[in-house]
């Protein structure tokens, strides 16, 4: 299930590059109900300490959402990523996924379903 040796901050769960099912999850279902070894893969990525913690801004209610970083913890600063905008919210975290992923293992996956 979970390979050992990536390279991971101690006491981390490794993330198994060769899990593909686990993306194919994540993009059908981003959000809501996820198997337990995607909620745990998710996890890792989220909290990696070498990853930037990304977030989506709502700049529009409703409408466009910007991705965004900022430095773990409450009130600390926002910087807007130089990409476009996103009109839906899942395609946002598709493609925070995405960079997460890029950032992990060097592979990029395809934007498509």
């Amino acid at each position: 299930m979970w390979r050992t040796g990536t390279g991971l901050a101690r006491d981390m769960t490794p993330i198994d590059p060769t899990r593909k099912d686990l993306v194919d999850e994540f993009r059908r279902q981003p959000v809501g109900r996820q198997s337990g070894d995607l909620r745990r893969m998710l996890n890792v990525m989220r909290c990696h300490p070498d990853l930037p913690h990304y977030i989506l801004v709502c700049t529009e209610a409703q409408r466009t959402w910007r991705l965004a970083t900022k430095t773990p913890g409450r009130h600390t600063p926002v910087e807007l990523l130089d990409h476009p905008p996103f009109h839906d919210p899942l395609e946002a975290e598709w493609q925070v996924f995405r960079l997460r992923w890029k950032a992990l293992f060097d592979e990029d996956l395809h934007h498509d379903r």
